[in-house]
């Protein structure tokens, strides 16, 4: 995608790529030849999951490739809203609406904040879908403080994720107010954001404004959401680079999603790619079942053949967890290939990285 005859201080500037993205059908044709089956998708996700693209990350597809991972994941395809892909999944599988708007209270010591129903860009399989009918709107100051006199009260709470929607498209006056109001609760020790900027529009993080506000409340982590190895750029790099020079950890959870990085090579590549930028790959998370995405999911035994592949191809640091978020809000649990072929009281087969049959005996003392 050529966007050559952009100006380079537009090209950065986050308010540009927010102001210029690609809504409908009809700009997003001046870019790409699109599909029957994307034409179709478009019609018929309006009003229920809209299109929204950044230049930026329209850029990084491959107008020519069908199957190019970035265009799988921003442009709607008929299948979305296919009858029977419909009456699969469910809107909120989490069950992450609770009593107060906003606020996810799940685990014991922390809670989930979302803040926005706005995105840079819509991706297609978020586990968040069931928002988009919303509308592009911010949480107003009474439903932020309902959520934080919650905290408040809640002493148990000492981890408070940020999330949307896209949080940090909020304006750095309100960011500042949030992070302002949880730091002034003693129990609250650490404070994420759930965004996906790094990725979708990297230049939110050439704001010195808003990195001064994530460092002055520190300790604050980002969690971001690499799923591919082809939106890992010096743009993204350029960003992960400024948030760690002011001490901001950066985590990846990779979604994993059919067509875009379920092989095990891309997913070794990505990894890599990662670490080269100084990010840590936490997560692997199997596609939740959500309604208008079922189509994006694999089965379990894939991610546990790519978790296979992983070890002894790179290191530890670059293998991230792989887990299922169990339907019902029953939390997150880690799967692992079974590297014990045979046991038998203190002896144990195990199988290597390799594929070598090794004995090992427990001596107790």
């Amino acid at each position: 995608m050529d966007f050559s005859k952009v100006p380079a201080h537009l090209w950065r500037d986050y308010n540009w790529q927010i102001r210029n993205r690609i809504r409908t059908l009809e700009e997003l044709q001046n870019y790409i030849k699109l599909l029957p089956e994307e034409i179709e998708g478009i019609k018929g996700t309006q009003g229920l999951y809209p299109m929204a693209i950044t230049p930026y990350y329209l850029s990084l597809m491959d107008p020519d490739d069908p199957q190019d991972p970035v265009r799988l994941q921003a442009i709607p395809r008929a299948v979305e809203v296919d009858e029977a892909i419909q009456k699969k999944g469910e809107p909120d599988p989490l069950r992450e609406e609770g009593d107060i708007p906003g606020l996810t209270h799940r685990y014991p010591d922390r809670v989930l904040m979302t803040v926005t129903t706005f995105c840079a860009v819509y991706c297609r399989h978020c586990m968040r879908k069931r928002i988009f009918s919303e509308g592009e709107r911010a949480r107003t100051k009474e439903e932020i403080d309902r959520m934080i006199s919650y905290i408040k009260e809640h002493e148990e709470v000492r981890d408070v994720l940020i999330s949307g929607g896209e949080p940090l498209s909020l304006g750095n006056e309100k960011i500042d107010y949030i992070l302002s109001e949880l730091r002034k609760i003693k129990h609250v020790e650490i404070i994420r954001f759930g965004t996906r900027l790094p990725v979708l529009a990297p230049q939110r993080f050439f704001d010195d404004e808003l990195l001064d506000i994530l460092e002055r409340y520190s300790p604050v982590w980002i969690n971001t959401h690499f799923n591919h190895p082809k939106e890992i750029t010096d743009l993204s790099a350029e960003a992960v680079d400024r948030l760690l020079r002011r001490g901001i950890p950066v985590n990846n959870q990779t979604v994993l999603l059919k067509g875009v990085n379920d092989d095990p090579e891309t997913m070794l590549e990505l990894m890599r790619s990662l670490l080269m930028i100084k990010v840590k790959p936490q997560y692997l998370f199997h596609c939740d079942p959500v309604k208008g995405a079922i189509h994006f999911r694999t089965s379990l035994d894939k991610g546990l053949e790519i978790m296979k592949f992983l070890r002894g191809r790179i290191s530890g640091m670059g293998i991230p967890t792989y887990a299922v978020d169990l339907p019902g809000g029953k939390g997150k649990v880690p799967l692992l290939p079974n590297y014990v072929l045979e046991r038998e009281g203190d002896r144990l087969v195990f199988e290597s990285f390799s594929g070598e049959r090794v004995e090992y005996t427990i001596d107790e003392v």
